[in-house]
């Protein structure tokens, strides 16, 4: 970033110095030099971007591909902790405990089958790679069935809704917990409520202080198409926000 800075303060002093020259000189061929001289410092600046936004770009892709392998190797590493459980139990001949592993199995692999059908792509690798990117904070996800976002929210709404999940997650994280030294859990709902998708999360626990909390969460918020309030529960905060594509607002009634 400051590479970038740099070189386009010294592309702006390359372009002011021959406009100068080129105001108080009347020689014809020093304004062609001149003219050549911007068109070069222009093609070079160009050139610049492009190496740099390809960079960028490389660079990126490079932390996409890092985090999705992370990911699938705690998935995979999950799997391999359950098989092994299950032998097991299937050895000791216990059957109950069989059938709650399976059942816990179950569950999550619907949960994670509701995630990647939520149509935010954001969103969905975002929830996805929690782990590997979070590792102070235990989420537990809870999702309405067959609820798509993607098909509820325009699509200003639905680029604004990852960036608030995660700061909500962020001002948790560093503003929820009562001390340092205690985990973090929270429980992440979203569902459908009165015309609006609603994303509830509740925190495990007392909040350290609950008046800075709100006021993290409000200027968080401040110029978003969302709005928060505090839910029932006496730790849970909301965000709402209303289902404006026309075609799918019956579906959050």
């Amino acid at each position: 970033m400051n590479d970038r800075k740099t070189v386009t303060i010294a592309a702006a002093v390359l372009l002011a110095a021959p406009l100068v020259l080129f105001y108080f000189n009347r020689v014809l061929i020093l304004h062609l030099v001149l003219i050549l001289w911007v068109l070069a410092v222009i093609a070079g600046y160009l050139k610049y971007v492009k190496v740099q936004h390809e960079r960028e770009k490389h660079l990126l892709m490079e932390s996409l591909q890092r985090t999705a392998s992370a990911t699938l190797g705690h998935h995979r590493h999950d799997w391999m902790n359950d098989l092994q459980i299950l032998y097991g139990y299937i050895r000791l001949g216990k059957h109950d405990k069989l059938i709650q592993s399976v059942e816990r199995i179950k569950a999550r692999m619907a949960e994670e089958s509701k995630i990647s059908k939520l149509g935010v792509p954001s969103l969905v690798y975002y929830l996805q790679s929690f782990r590997e990117m979070n590792k102070s904070v235990q989420l537990d996800t809870h999702i309405e069935d067959e609820l798509s976002l993607g098909s509820l929210l325009d699509q200003q709404v639905a680029d604004e809704l990852t960036e608030a999940v995660m700061d909500m997650i962020r001002i948790f994280q560093y503003a929820g917990r009562a001390s340092w030294g205690e985990s973090l859990k929270l429980d992440l709902s979203i569902y459908r409520e009165g015309g609006e998708a609603v994303i509830r999360f509740e925190q495990e626990g007392t909040h350290s202080n609950p008046d800075t909390l709100w006021q993290n969460i409000e200027e968080a918020l401040r110029g978003k198409h969302i709005y928060a309030c505090k839910a029932s529960e006496a730790n849970g905060y909301e965000l709402r926000m209303p289902c404006v594509n026309p075609n799918e607002v019956k579906a959050c009634l």
